[in-house]
């Protein structure tokens, strides 16, 4: 008998109640009477032979029995709840949400997102722009563009493209005032830093860029400074200064010849961006359709990254 379950409705019921504090509230969230509340919770009450609450005048108080069976069941709804949320977003073929940083979903990805909607008109995309890794496996978000080392336990991961790290400005910037001819004359000129990007000690900076080129006296941690990568780029494309530019965000600017890339030199950048998937969800075809475009996507951006440098 200790392995019969009491009514799942009623346990339930004393879930939303625990939660709530409060029969009423519960009976809100349920769509039900308090009245109905009380009564499942009375008969789960005799079922399991304990007391759950403790009835006050204005209130309501968990037992020491409530507050042993609490956390099983609340992990155990909430997986529920999980799990029918990854149900929808399974069998939901009209929309695609995908979570990826600012920079990268305002200079690479919704630049190219035309051509995309052109192939899968009846897909809606919906772009989630933030740095927040967000938990896949609950079914809020589709797919995610990660930048990273590539290490995220427990989903699918794939390579979708690599960077590398070089000093770029607006063409202007070459034509007016001091020289940008060699290294060494970044000295005179107002360098451009991404700081979301320098906080790790992976990621490329101005002092090893300066460092790897030879260059000994320029300011390397003086300048301009952006929380990300796109505002830096714009802050170089207006002419502020020198920028470190990470060669796939700055892919369209230096297309486009907003940007410049100034000398031979680029630094490899150790993380990259990631195609990352709960297990399973490239199973579903608008998943694998935006994976496959994706990848066609980064083999073009590959091929534009093999043309030479615009200085030398």
């Amino acid at each position: 008998m200790k392995d019969r379950l009491p009514p799942l409705s009623a346990l339930r019921a004393f879930e939303a109640v625990a939660r709530h504090m409060s029969f009423s509230k519960a009976a809100k969230e349920l769509f039900v009477t308090p009245a109905a509340i009380s009564h499942q919770i009375h008969a789960l009450e005799q079922d399991l032979g304990v007391r759950l609450f403790q009835r006050l005048n204005h209130s309501i108080e968990l037992s020491a029995s409530a507050r042993v069976l609490l956390p099983g069941l609340s992990e155990a709804f909430a997986a529920i709840r999980s799990s029918v949320r990854r149900l929808h977003a399974h069998n939901d073929t009209g929309s695609l949400t995908v979570t990826a940083s600012p920079s990268f979903a305002a200079k690479w990805l919704v630049l190219r997102l035309h051509r995309f909607q052109a192939r899968c008109p009846e897909i809606d995309v919906r772009i989630s722009a933030t740095d927040e890794v967000v938990d896949l496996t609950e079914g809020d978000f589709d797919i995610a563009i990660r930048y990273g080392s590539g290490g995220y336990s427990g989903l699918d991961v794939e390579l979708l493209f690599t960077n590398e790290v070089f000093p770029a400005c607006s063409p202007q910037l070459l034509t007016a005032g001091l020289p940008l001819r060699t290294p060494d004359d970044l000295r005179h000129h107002a360098l451009i830093h991404d700081q979301a990007i320098e906080r790790d000690p992976l990621v490329p900076t101005w002092p090893m860029w300066l460092k790897a080129a030879g260059v000994k006296d320029a300011p390397a941690t003086g300048g301009l400074r952006f929380n990300n990568m796109s505002l830096a780029l714009d802050a170089a494309i207006a002419g502020h200064g020198v920028v470190l530019a990470y060669s796939t965000i700055a892919a369209a600017d230096l297309a486009a010849g907003r940007l410049v890339r100034l000398f031979s030199l680029a630094l490899p950048d150790q993380f990259a961006y990631y195609i990352v998937t709960a297990p399973g969800a490239v199973e579903r075809p608008k998943v694998r359709a935006f994976r496959d475009w994706l990848r066609e996507e980064a083999g073009g951006e590959r091929a534009a990254a093999s043309s030479p440098p615009s200085q030398g």
